[in-house]
């Protein structure tokens, strides 16, 4: 492939809401540290900074961030303030809330629906913004989110959120959501090496209604923060060969290619990794590799 030369357009574009992106994105998470939220080493401030900027120079317009992505130095949140402001007008920041962090690191108990207002002005206060264009709610295995999410449904009203996504939920909860606000997007864990239940239902929900379905642990799937686990590494790597393509590249590829709706975030703080995920979104697998590929994560699932 060559990697040099692709940017994020290659992958194609879609709306959320109103708001065009390509639909190969970026997820600010790993900025942070050499491992997710404050395990690892804190990156160095101005290789994370020198990212950011690079994917901007690659046609990324869709960032996935959230301000409970902090590591013992650094901020997500902030370090996208840092390094892009003024920001680029078609530059779409997605954030989420539900989940709620301590300074010290810790998880604390997940918000309240009468604490979500907080958590969306502290993400416009490290954004240095005035509204937010996406705002996710983030399901903390509560039964209904109707609740919270009319909370955030408040708040958009209000003028403080554009639109509205959710995160981590099953058709029933979309369900709940739809009903009280339109959706843009949903969140869930989902990839070939994922087995999280009811995520094909959604997405084939998300693409009837027009949904973007964005997938969080594409290439790592269960293997989660950690990073990918193993999971049909033979078969992977077998495809990679074939299209000189690297593991990972092949992952993002496919999840691309389970419907024009996806969208992908991987997230990185390597300068090369970055550019090996944007080309990514010029991959095009042979319909025989999509179903060969596809028979793997039904046999995950099973």
């Amino acid at each position: 492939m060559t990697s040099q030369t692709t940017t994020a357009r290659a992958a194609g574009t879609w709306t959320l809401g109103d708001l065009p992106v390509n639909r190969l994105g970026f997820g600010a998470m790993r900025l942070t540290g050499s491992a997710a939220f404050h395990h690892g080493k804190p990156r160095e401030r101005d290789r994370s900074i020198a990212v950011l900027r690079q994917a901007i120079d690659l046609g990324v317009n869709h960032i996935d961030t959230a301000a409970f992505y902090f590591s013992s130095l650094r901020s997500a949140n902030e370090l996208i303030n840092s390094a892009l402001t003024p920001y680029p007008d078609d530059l779409v920041i997605v954030t989420k809330v539900g989940p709620h962090r301590e300074y010290s690191g810790e998880w604390g108990t997940a918000a309240r629906p009468d604490q979500l207002r907080g958590q969306v002005e502290e993400n416009l206060r490290q954004l240095g913004r005035n509204h937010l264009d996406v705002v996710n709610l983030r399901r903390m295995r509560q039964d209904s989110i109707a609740e919270h999410f009319g909370a955030l449904a408040e708040l958009r009203e209000a003028g403080l959120i554009r639109h509205l996504g959710v995160s981590d939920v099953e058709p029933r909860h979309l369900a709940e959501a739809q009903a009280i606000a339109p959706v843009v997007c949903v969140q869930n864990k989902y990839g070939l090496g994922s087995s999280a239940a009811g995520s094909d239902e959604v997405l084939r929900l998300c693409g009837e209604r027009g949904i973007a379905f964005v997938p969080f642990f594409a290439i790592a799937g269960d293997g989660g923060s950690r990073g990918p686990d193993g999971t049909h590494d033979d078969e992977v790597r077998a495809i990679a060969r074939a299209h000189d393509a690297t593991e990972a590249q092949v992952r993002l590829a496919w999840t691309l290619h389970q419907g024009p709706h996806v969208l992908a975030i991987p997230g990185t703080g390597d300068p090369d990794h970055l550019v090996q995920n944007v080309a990514a979104g010029a991959l095009r697998l042979t319909d025989e590799e999509v179903a060969q590929l596809n028979g793997l994560l039904r046999q995950k699932a099973g």
